[in-house]
């Protein structure tokens, strides 16, 4: 596995090719936190929505509970009467393993809603659910990829992970 570090501009050439893609118009677009918040405000301002939602999920940090049957925690989610009866956007930078989209995808289902998935990169060899895919995605891959809104510590033009101290 190679780490690949995404500039800017190289982001936007991903999120044009993603774009035109989609099966629009939605209702609203739910950007999944923290890596679809991005990704999601670019697609919103590229179809000129303003209806843009957010959800937090939340899973276990103990090894022995990260399976496909793991219980997720919505930490912020919309009520179900913003997604009932609703073409939904869900955007995510990545679909690893694919719960937390399956999380989401699920909650807006029971709530009526009719959710849509799509994610930059899909690592297809690494997810959970091998029966179900994104709707929309730009590359499928296996590499570490490292989004220009991160913090990475061996770049000047990113915030540092870690403070200098003098």
């Amino acid at each position: 596995m190679k780490h690949v570090y995404l500039s800017w501009q190289e982001l936007e050439e991903l999120m044009s090719q993603l774009i035109v893609k989609l099966n629009t118009p939605y209702d609203a677009i739910l950007a999944i936190t923290r890596g679809g918040i991005i990704p999601g405000g670019m697609i919103a301002e590229a179809l000129k929505m303003k209806e843009v939602l957010t959800a937090a999920v939340l899973f276990s940090d103990e090894p022995a509970q990260r399976t496909t049957l793991s219980w997720p925690r919505f930490l912020q989610f919309p009520t179900d009467n913003l997604v009932a009866g609703r073409k939904i956007l869900v955007v995510d930078n990545l679909w690893r393993q694919g719960r937390t989209i399956m999380a989401v995808k699920g909650r807006i289902e029971i709530a009526g809603g009719f959710p849509e998935l799509a994610v930059l990169h899909w690592k297809q060899k690494s997810s959970f659910f091998p029966e179900a895919a994104p709707d929309y995605y730009v590359q499928i891959t296996d590499d570490f990829i490292h989004y220009p809104w991160q913090r990475i510590d061996d770049s000047d033009y990113r915030v540092r992970a870690q403070p200098v101290y003098s």
